[in-house]
């Protein structure tokens, strides 16, 4: 739901990709029920902070046909400085993922053959798993 005020993030393809505020879905909500601007904020607002106390409290949250927030933990490990190349140790912690459902993933895909290239260095798209994909022969 692009938030009307023309700015985007990055262009894919022919499409630009814009980010949806808490006050679009606030107005989404108005619009599709017909609440107050005010009571469409707070039920946009409740909603959000069930998922967020529950993504504090360590638990997964499960959204059919849209996806799950899924709480990880990270274990310590080393990690790099990519800047001077000298080791250092990253802590343990907890990350938040988001898992797309395939409803969701399809909905997104729906007629792409091919995506465009995504921004990233010299204008390709960037490799799954920071990984080159395997080399292809044709024979």
């Amino acid at each position: 739901m692009p938030n009307g005020d023309g700015a985007s993030a990055f262009v894919y393809g022919d499409q630009s990709i814009r980010t949806t505020t808490r006050a679009d879905l606030a107005e989404a909500v108005h619009q599709h029920t017909g609440l107050g601007r005010s009571e469409a904020s707070k039920y946009v607002e409740m909603v959000l902070d069930e998922i967020f106390e529950s993504i504090v409290s360590r638990e997964d949250v499960k959204l059919s046909s849209f996806g799950a927030f899924l709480v990880r933990a990270k274990r310590e490990r080393q990690g790099r400085n990519p800047k001077t190349g000298e080791s250092a140790k990253i802590t343990a912690r907890l990350v938040v993922t988001f898992k797309p459902s395939n409803v969701l993933r399809a909905r997104i895909n729906n007629g792409l053959e091919e995506p465009a290239a995504l921004p990233g260095k010299n204008g390709q798209a960037p490799k799954p798993n920071g990984k080159s994909p395997p080399n292809e022969r044709t024979v």
